[in-house]
């Protein structure tokens, strides 16, 4: 794949220059939460060739990489390398010599993640390449555990420390001696293994074995867990814990203000996973809503949105669209497709002045307000038939009626409207299908006992999903699960399946569907 002149002279500034070597990006993934991601980080895997990316650096940030790029896993974790790092060093030569490679790191590059030594083989080579800094483990996951590295009253100074040297070295480079009573906070990097040594070398050089210690695994994320201990008894409570690698651990003074600032583990979802299974594009709304509230969320869309079969029908009916008393939008999706169609034909929002527009809920409203549009009817309750409730003190006999919509749906609302003495056209402005889904992760995952809730938005999210899976083999691991459900048609279907349903909101709404999983859980306990 040749290099993107014109992305290569974003970065290097250099006009008119005709690229002909590659160049390699050390980039700082930060400790796991996607938010942490550096804005530069984020723009450079927007104009990656290659990422070349580590086991502590979240698979979250390659949606940002276009669809090109080529994604290169080399993580390595204690007694499983992918790759070891003579043969990562190797392969960023490879790539780099005529190709814009991001080589992402978890963490800060040059903070115990070898940026260094791969920037010297880089050098070697004469490949050129640049650092860009990351949110480092040992601030972040503290910070999200309630822990600051420093505070007036307990200490005025830090230290970084790798808990695990190199097995080549005969002499530790550790001081010990100065370390355990010199500096008021230590944090040590990958040290869970010999967290034994190193709590017993802190109290032979001077350090009180009442000292408090914290042991922050996978921090930032929702699967973080900490331990509290004194540097007497957290090696015993980590191993009753069960608590593994990746972990940071912190000792100090300030380890005693974690009861009162733990912020992040106190949210309402905090260790709760949930599965979302709305389509992906849709996804993202609802994901962050229940992130923010602490939830560890597993995208598997049961849906994919696509273009209908043909689009003749609905061409028709925008050619006819003056015609039209009433259009009808029962989706986004229906508001999207249509306007991107409109558009196309080369007509526009203004082409729409004739007729009534009515949105079956909030965010359909909102859509068509994205194009100037500003809906007729907007029902109470957001189902067909709060619209025909809300059309039944209208004129409707003899109107012509459009109803853009998914090509499968629900009959109910042109049926009652023909009733009606309405003329209907029910025209396909887009399709839903079953994506190719890794279903037999999801069963191991629910099998495992790791998944806590099971949402869906739509009826066709449960079908599909039990289209994905045997109906006999499914319904037993889902009988310890929280299954919520945006409304009752969708419960409805679900119901059908043999499902129970466990939550449903009193607003028909992906914000009521999060708050009424909050509820359940908060009124379940942690």
């Amino acid at each position: 794949m040749p290099v993107h002149v014109k992305s290569w002279k974003r970065f290097t500034g250099r006009e008119g220059f005709k690229v002909k070597r590659g160049k390699v990006y050390l980039v700082g993934a930060g400790p796991g939460d996607p938010g942490l991601l550096t804005l530069r980080g984020k723009e450079l895997l927007e104009h990656a060739e290659v990422v070349i990316y580590d086991y502590l650096a979240n698979e979250e940030f390659l949606k940002f990489t276009g669809p090109q790029a080529e994604h290169i896993y080399v993580g390595k974790k204690g007694g499983d390398h992918t790759m070891s790092q003579d043969e990562i060093n190797s392969l960023l030569v490879e790539k780099g010599r005529d190709r814009f490679v991001v080589r992402l790191k978890g963490g800060d590059p040059f903070v115990f993640g070898r940026g260094g030594e791969e920037a010297q083989v880089l050098v070697a080579a004469g490949i050129p390449f640049e650092v860009v800094p990351g949110v480092t483990a040992a601030i972040a996951a503290p910070a999200y555990a309630g822990i600051p590295l420093s505070h007036r009253d307990y200490a005025a100074s830090m230290a970084f420390i790798t808990g695990h040297e190199r097995g080549d070295k005969a002499e530790s480079k550790i001081a010990w001696d100065k370390l355990a009573t010199g500096v008021g906070t230590l944090v040590f990097f990958m040290g869970v293994k010999n967290l034994p040594e190193i709590c017993t070398s802190l109290i032979t050089h001077g350090r009180a074995s009442e000292t408090p210690v914290a042991v922050v695994r996978w921090g930032t994320t929702p699967q973080q867990q900490t331990v509290i201990g004194t540097l007497q008894d957290i090696a015993e409570k980590v191993v009753r814990a069960n608590l593994k690698p990746p972990a940071i651990t912190v000792v100090g003074e300030v380890v005693r203000l974690r009861d009162e600032l733990n912020w992040f583990e106190q949210r309402p979802l905090f260790g709760r996973c949930v599965v979302v299974t709305r389509a992906r594009e849709q996804a993202s709304e609802f994901k962050t809503i229940l992130s923010e509230l602490g939830a560890h969320c597993i995208e598997f869309p049961t849906i994919a949105i696509e273009a209908p079969p043909s689009w003749e029908p609905l061409d028709a009916a925008i050619n006819g669209i003056a015609t039209y008393g009433w259009v009808i939008f029962t989706s986004v999706n229906g508001v999207r497709f249509f306007m991107e169609r409109l558009r196309l034909t080369g007509r526009d929002a203004r082409d729409l002045h004739g007729a009534r527009l009515a949105a079956i809920g909030p965010k359909t409203a909102e859509a068509l307000e994205q194009y100037g549009l500003r809906p007729d009817l907007v029902p109470n309750e957001y189902r067909a038939e709060s619209i025909l409730e809300g059309l039944s003190g209208e004129e409707i006999k003899g109107k012509r009626v459009l109803l853009p919509r998914a090509m499968t749906a629900r009959d109910v609302l042109p049926e009652t409207l023909r009733r009606w003495g309405a003329q209907v056209d029910v025209v396909p402005a887009y399709q839903t299908v079953l994506p190719r889904e890794r279903s037999t992760e999801m069963m191991e995952r629910l099998i495992s006992g790791e998944i806590d809730c099971l949402t869906f938005t739509s009826s066709s999210t449960v079908s599909n999903f039990f289209s994905l899976f045997e109906q006999s083999a499914i319904l037993p691991v889902l009988k310890h699960v929280c299954i919520a459900c945006i409304g009752p048609i969708t419960a409805k279907t679900a119901e059908e399946h043999g499902l129970k349903v466990d939550v449903m909101p009193s607003e028909y709404t992906i914000t009521g569907l999060a708050q009424a999983l909050r509820s359940h859980f908060e009124n379940r306990g942690k």
